[in-house]
């Protein structure tokens, strides 16, 4: 509720223009409120921009694209499918979270635009995931970001508004260090992988990482193991039984690693879609980005890195919250068919 509440609110504040970036838009109770606040503040006069992936949204209702372009709200196609302008490069999908008021704030994290993320659906509860707000120069270089996607999908450009510079921040906002960090084939590096991998080196006490899908390549699944060899607490929480099977069946060999390595493996009930990495008490990163093969070097993710203590302590202690029920558990040894096809399926990572 709380996550669905942020969301409205940022969007609803909008004056002069409303950017949303996201893999998958719902057609469900979600998806339909809001389309309704989008239509709403376009007839308001606010520009609204839509960019959806085309292979996340491909079931997306082209009635509410529709509806939603008659309401005045442009709405692109990254990458579409039958008329990819970057031909060839079809496996590379969008899956950037990005919600923008105006420049000035910014709505990102892990959810998708869809009833899963925020309600559920039938008798499922809503996916444990994690969101965020921010205000400031970090929603600047969000929309920064944005206007580079756009610009290189197809479509009428629009006229764009003069947005209000940065105000000065007040007296007694504090001081909060954060970064953007966007990883994907518009980055000379893989950022966030090689982030990962350095900080990981670096630790001296705690790595809690909170993933939906843990298909990593071998450096990063080493710098883990070794980490717990010399005596850091590795902490990895991930679901017993996430939506993707192919997924689930290609993380047992690097469970079985790490955990013979001494790093704590825990799984929780219900569906985790919270992509969150706890380091020390230097760093805390949040996002859209999987500790997988696919989200780590192939698609457009974003991380925001949190420095500052109190936003570590703060992701630190909703991980400790939230997960308090995830069960430890000890991955046993398996026979060697099922070796070979887990084996198999984490080659086959980068497309799951």
């Amino acid at each position: 509720a709380d996550a669905w509440n942020e969301l409205v609110a940022l969007a609803g504040s909008a004056e002069l223009q409303l950017d949303l970036c996201t893999y998958l838009f719902g057609n469900d109770t979600v998806g339909q409120q809001l389309a309704d606040l989008l239509a709403e503040r376009a007839a308001a006069g606010v520009r609204v921009r839509l960019l959806l992936d085309a292979m996340g949204s491909l079931r997306t209702s082209r009635r509410l694209i529709a509806r939603l372009r008659t309401a005045g709200v442009q709405v692109r196609w990254f990458m579409p499918l039958l008329h990819n302008p970057m031909r060839g490069r079809v496996n590379l999908r969008n899956h950037r979270k990005l919600t923008i008021a105006d420049g000035r704030r910014l709505w990102s994290g892990g959810r998708n635009l869809a009833a899963e993320y925020f309600v559920g659906g039938g008798r499922e509860p809503a996916w444990v995931d994690a969101s965020f707000t921010v205000d400031g120069p970090l929603a600047a270089e969000a929309r920064a970001l944005f206007e580079s996607h756009w610009r290189h999908t197809s479509g009428p450009p629009g006229d764009a508004p003069a947005l209000p510079a940065q105000p000065a921040p007040p007296q007694d906002a504090g001081h909060h260090l954060a970064q953007l960090v966007p990883s994907g084939p518009d980055q000379a590096q893989d950022t966030v992988h090689d982030l990962l991998l350095t900080e990981v080196y670096r630790a001296r006490r705690q790595v809690l990482a909170v993933t939906p899908y843990f298909v990593p390549d071998d450096s990063l699944l080493t710098a883990l193991c070794l980490a717990a060899r010399r005596g850091v607490q590795v902490e990895l929480i991930l679901p017993a039984r996430s939506n993707h099977r192919l997924a689930d069946i290609g993380r047992q060999r690097a469970l079985r690693d790490l955990a013979a390595s001494g790093a704590r493996v825990r799984l929780t009930a219900g569906m985790t879609h919270a992509k969150a990495v706890v380091i020390d008490d230097t760093l805390a990163l949040c996002g859209s980005l999987n500790l997988d093969a696919r989200s780590l070097f192939l698609n457009f993710e974003l991380m925001v890195a949190f420095y500052a203590p109190a936003d570590i302590k703060a992701l630190r202690g909703w991980i400790a919250a939230t997960f308090a029920d995830a069960r430890n558990v000890v991955p046993r040894p398996v026979s060697l068919p099922r070796d070979i096809l887990e084996g198999l399926v984490r080659w086959l990572g980068f497309q799951i």
